[in-house]
């Protein structure tokens, strides 16, 4: 009896086996972003928007723009799956006394859709960045 068992198990891995070799798996969300080298390209183009946009480029006349653009990709990272660790401040930390508008938030988020879109990320990875994002509006907008 122990023959039949192990001869089942043996066809059941290669059923197994076979599957797999015909659906290669979906790349993490990370790599659909094209790794740090992705990450850290999307981050240089959505600043770039960011500063041409006249809505909202003015909240970023003080700014750091190195260490803006160093937290943004450790942020992005993490959001992703990526290996990285976001050393910044607390979005409600960060945000405090700025007086951003509901209107300067969707300004922004513009602004990374567009970047998204110009450094070909498809619209589904968009989305889950988005969604892993949203949680932080609150943070961000003055009430």
């Amino acid at each position: 009896m122990a023959r039949p068992m192990r001869l089942l198990t043996v066809l059941a891995l290669a059923v197994l086996l076979a599957a797999c070799a015909g659906n290669p798996p979906r790349a993490g969300l990370y790599e659909q972003f094209g790794g740090q080298a992705g990450v850290e390209a999307l981050v240089e183009e959505f600043l770039v928007r960011l500063l041409e946009d006249e809505r909202i480029n003015a909240q970023f006349a003080e700014t750091d723009l190195v260490n803006l653009n160093d937290r943004l990709v450790e942020q992005f990272c993490v959001e992703l799956g990526g290996p990285c660790t976001y050393t910044g401040r607390e979005m409600a930390e960060s945000h405090a006394g700025l007086g951003i508008t509901e209107a300067d938030f969707n300004a922004l988020v513009e602004g990374l859709v567009d970047a998204m879109d110009a450094r070909g990320i498809p619209r589904a990875a968009q989305n889950r960045l988005l969604a892993r994002l949203a949680p932080m509006h609150g943070d961000i907008v003055s009430p």
